[in-house]
C-alpha cells in the first residue's frame, strides 16, 4: 500500500503595516486561512515594512498579505515589495486587502503586488487564489 504524500501545507504572514489601528478584516483573513489549513503568522499592529519582511524572512512564509485601511498602500505595498527583492526574497509574493480604490488596484499591480481583495470578497476566493499562487510556486 502506498502513502498519499502529505499535502504542502503553505505559509502566510498577515501584516499590519503603517499607523492603521483597525485589525478586525486582518484576522477575519488569518483564521478563515487557519482553518483552511494554511499556516498563519499574524504580525499585529503597527509594524513598519521592514519589519514585515524580517518576520518574513525569518517564518520563511510563502506570501505577504497586507490588511491597510489608512489609505497608505501605495506607498507601503510597493516598499514591502521593493525589500523583499532587496533582500533576494521576491520570489515571497504579496497581496493585500482593505480600503483600496479601483483606480489604484492596476499600479499596486504594476509595482509586484500579486493580487487585491476588497471589503466583501467572500473568503473562499482569498483561499482558492492563495492555494494556486502559492502552488504555484513551487513547480
Amino acid at each position: 500500500m502506498s502513502q498519499e504524500p502529505k499535502p504542502r501545507t503553505y505559509r502566510v504572514l498577515i501584516g499590519k503595516p503603517g499607523l492603521d489601528g483597525h485589525d478586525r478584516g486582518a484576522k477575519v483573513i488569518a483564521r478563515a486561512l487557519r482553518d483552511a489549513g494554511f499556516e498563519v503568522i499574524y504580525s499585529g499592529l503597527h509594524q513598519t515594512p521592514e519589519m514585515l519582511v524580517r518576520i518574513a524572512l525569518q517564518e520563511d512564509v510563502d506570501c505577504i498579505g497586507l490588511s491597510i485601511l489608512s489609505g497608505a498602500h501605495n506607498t507601503l505595498m510597493p516598499e514591502i515589495v521593493r525589500l523583499l527583492e532587496a533582500e533576494g526574497a521576491g520570489d515571497i509574493f504579496v497581496f493585500g486587502g482593505g480600503i483600496i480604490p479601483e483606480n489604484d488596484i492596476g499600479p499596486l499591480k504594476e509595482a509586484g503586488v500579486r493580487a487585491i481583495f476588497t471589503p466583501g470578497t467572500p473568503t473562499t476566493e482569498v483561499i482558492e487564489y492563495l492555494r494556486e499562487a502559492c502552488a504555484n510556486r513551487y513547480q
